[in-house]
């Protein structure tokens, strides 16, 4: 016998039913907090690196601090998550960084900030976020249903880019109005609900009867399963090569800013412009996929992309 109306479940529903999960809701808020705040330090990262130095080196070297890690840690920080206690590694990750966030919130403030300090503090902001997020997007599986899993990473996916849009300029408003140091500041404060949400997280003990992978062994097989999945080599080629020839782009930009509009004003609006593009682009893409193959939608998206840029 066919279900009736009244006990199916709604597309606009279902695409919220995530958020009643008590757990899964609070580490969301907290996250879009987090994710407003290290967007704020970025933007505050390289507009400093344009008032300490003019050399458009240092400024592009901002940008490969933070990208670098990521780089460099994706298959180990993968295995990581693997390995180890979900929980504890995400704890100890936001510790970390939280504690990063206030030496550069107290250097900036004395006046002590040099280039070369600036990049490395920045490095390992970005260190502790790259061995985070494979298992951040890991542990969806434990705070959802299955059924339920698709809705809450498209939620994940929302509050990446609402806070993408909305930190930047909101980076811009409170250096141009207190100065680097406050936004630093509020970086290092938006840490601590992530860092409260996960304490507070009572995590079942989980003990695997197979016997215990090394980091190595865990990244091996990762390469290997790429190498032979024609599909996912296909899309980190592609992936890679847009984002290659793109890095100018973000690298530079704090430079062409300050040379367009000398405003922290200028340059938060200009990175919360991308975040606002992808909002929108978010819901275009329904539509688009609806009348066009997703090859068709991927390959215009990037030609528009590159000839924009």
């Amino acid at each position: 016998m066919p279900e009736s109306p009244q006990h199916e479940a709604s597309p606009a529903l279902s695409a919220w039913r995530p958020l009643r999960v008590a757990l899964f809701r609070n580490l969301l808020i907290a996250d879009l907090v987090s994710d407003i705040g290290t967007f704020m330090q970025t933007m505050g990262a390289a507009w400093l690196m344009t008032s300490l130095t003019t050399s458009t080196v240092y400024i592009a070297l901002i940008q490969t601090a933070s990208a670098l890690p990521f780089f460099l840690l994706a298959l180990p920080a993968g295995s990581l998550g693997d390995i180890f206690d979900r929980r504890r590694l995400i704890l100890g990750t936001e510790v970390w960084m939280f504690i990063c966030a206030v030496i550069l919130t107290v250097v900036t403030f004395v006046g002590g900030m040099t280039p070369w300090l600036l990049l490395l503090l920045t490095l390992a902001l970005s260190l502790g976020d790259a061995i985070e997020s494979p298992t951040w997007r890991a542990i969806f599986p434990e705070l959802v249903k299955k059924e339920d899993l698709t809705p809450a990473l498209a939620l994940n996916g929302i509050e990446f880019n609402l806070a993408r849009a909305v930190g930047p300029g909101l980076a811009g408003l409170v250096i141009a109005a207190i100065g680097v140091a406050a936004a630093f500041l509020v970086d290092a404060l938006s840490f601590l609900g992530v860092i409260f949400v996960i304490f507070k997280w009572k995590r079942p003990a989980r003990k695997s009867t197979l016997p215990a992978e090394t980091i190595t062994e865990a990244s091996w097989a990762a390469i290997r399963y790429v190498r032979y999945s024609p599909g996912i080599r296909t899309l980190l080629v592609r992936a890679g090569i847009v984002i290659f020839f793109s890095s100018s782009f973000w690298a530079l930009l704090p430079a062409v800013a300050k040379q367009l509009t000398n405003s922290p004003y200028g340059y938060g609006f200009m990175l919360g412009a991308f975040g606002i593009g992808a909002v929108l682009g978010a819901v275009v893409l329904q539509r688009a996929r609806a009348k066009f193959s997703t090859e068709t939608t991927l390959s215009a998206a990037t030609v528009v992309s590159e000839r924009c840029s």
